[in-house]
This record gives structure tokens, sequence and C-alpha cells, in this order.
């Protein structure tokens, strides 16, 4: 049906960067909202950014704000997150999150991707 694959993960330094980006594919007719969450180790999942399918808007975590930018690229169907200042504190599993309507399907259904881990440690 859907897959949403993340990619981009990885080890890095404090104050490095990273972008992860995720790709939505399958039988998909429209996207409204993509996002991405993030889960660390003993703790419940939380939203990171979202954004619109027009990328008009957008919603940060106060925690993120100013070092992270969502994008998208609507014409495949791809999602990035782009992290900068990274810290400690941001390590954790970060999810791909989109509203997607299936060419098959009567309303626009969640779906997530795997998770790609972030690991920020000197």
């Amino acid at each position: 049906q859907v897959q949403l694959v993340e990619s981009g993960g990885g080890l890095v330094q404090p104050g490095g960067s990273l972008r992860l980006s995720c790709a939505a594919s399958g039988n998909i007719f429209s996207i409204n909202d993509m996002g991405w969450y993030r889960q660390a180790p003993g703790k419940q999942r939380e939203l990171v950014a979202t954004i619109t399918s027009g990328s008009k808007s957008t919603v940060y975590a106060d925690s993120v704000k100013g070092r992270f930018t969502i994008s998208r690229d609507n014409d495949n169907n791809m999602v990035y997150l782009q992290m900068n200042s990274l810290k400690p504190e941001d390590t954790a599993v970060y999810y791909c999150n989109a509203d997607i309507l299936l060419w098959y399907d009567s309303d626009f259904k969640d779906y997530w991707g795997q998770g790609t881990e972030v690991i920020v440690s000197s």
C-alpha cells in the first residue's frame, strides 16, 4: 500500500548537523500534512515539526525552534528535516509521518515510517 522510508540518521557530535529524508511511495493519490516525530529512550513519542501540503504553514516543538527546519518536495513525495546545532537531548529515533489518501480510499489516513536513529554524542 504505502511505504514511508526515512534516511539520514547517524552519530553526530554536539553542535553538528544532520539532514533527515523521508520518501513516501505506493498507491498515493494525495498527501496532506507531513511531519517528523521523535522518541527518546524511556520517553513518549513527541512532535518535532509538521508542514502543510502547500508548505505554507509549519509547526515546531519549542525545543527545536531556530535549529531545525522542515521542508517538502511534493513532486517526489518527500519530506526533509534539516537539524542544526544538535544537542545530546536531540538523541532519539526520528519517525516520518504523513496524512495520505490512497487511490482506492475515501479518506486520508495516518502513516508512519520505521524510524531512523539520531545519536548526538561526543
